[in-house]
């Protein structure tokens, strides 16, 4: 399923999520200039590896240094459908967040939950030395929080049936359950694989967070959904 629009209408200008969006295209682009060999090392930089964050905090590393990778991470990309589909998504569901917690409510939860989706990956695969990369947990997070504050918005979803697709119209209540369950069955599928490119457990772990920090994010008034 492929969302395309969503039929909440957004009562400000989304200013912060436009950023975002912007930060992790330039960001990308900054990742194409660089040869092969440069843009490993950079990935292993400033993504997040779950064996070397549990290495730190076994020795007691001061969480600062710990902590840069977790927000970093967020902005880096593997490719081209990685980047574009992580942008979709946030295009889409993103501004409606914003509108109900404000501008830098929703900043600090935007990075809030991507972190919290990186500590999800490490508690379920602490010894890999694979670097997290990706705003998909971040995303995950503001996907949470959409479906507890606008379970009636319709998503307008490309549906493809075999060798055709189609245009449906599908609750939200619907359509992010169905997103959540299909994480959760691509982990089992895939447990055991010796190279998953995907961290599954940091989408799981990213929408519940979204979904529990919600009411503290919130603006004790906002406008009725719409």
């Amino acid at each position: 399923m492929i969302p395309l629009r969503d039929s909440t209408r957004s009562h400000s200008f989304p200013i912060v999520n436009i950023t975002l969006i912007v930060l992790n295209i330039l960001v990308f682009i900054k990742e194409l200039a660089l040869p092969p060999q440069h843009l490993n090392a950079f990935f292993y930089t400033y993504g997040v590896i779950p064996a070397q964050v549990t290495t730190q905090l076994t020795a007691g590393a001061p969480l600062l240094s710990i902590g840069i990778p977790f927000i970093s991470a967020i902005f880096l990309h593997g490719g081209w459908l990685h980047l574009v589909g992580n942008m979709l998504y946030l295009w889409i569901f993103g501004d409606n967040i914003e509108d109900r917690m404000g501008h830098l409510r929703y900043l600090f939860f935007y990075l809030l939950v991507g972190v919290i989706a990186s500590i999800a990956h490490i508690i379920a695969n602490p010894s890999s030395d694979i670097p997290i990369i990706g705003a998909s947990g971040a995303i995950a997070g503001v996907l949470g929080a959409y479906f507890l504050a606008f379970p009636r918005a319709k998503i307008l979803t490309l549906v493809p049936v075999f060798f055709f697709v189609t245009f449906i119209q599908v609750p939200a209540i619907i359509f992010l359950p169905v997103w959540f369950l299909i994480q959760i069955f691509n982990i089992f599928s895939t447990a055991g694989m010796a190279a998953n490119s995907v961290a599954w457990w940091a989408h799981i772990g990213g929408f519940i967070g979204g979904a529990v920090l919600l009411p503290f994010f919130s603006r004790s008034r906002h406008m009725p959904e719409q």
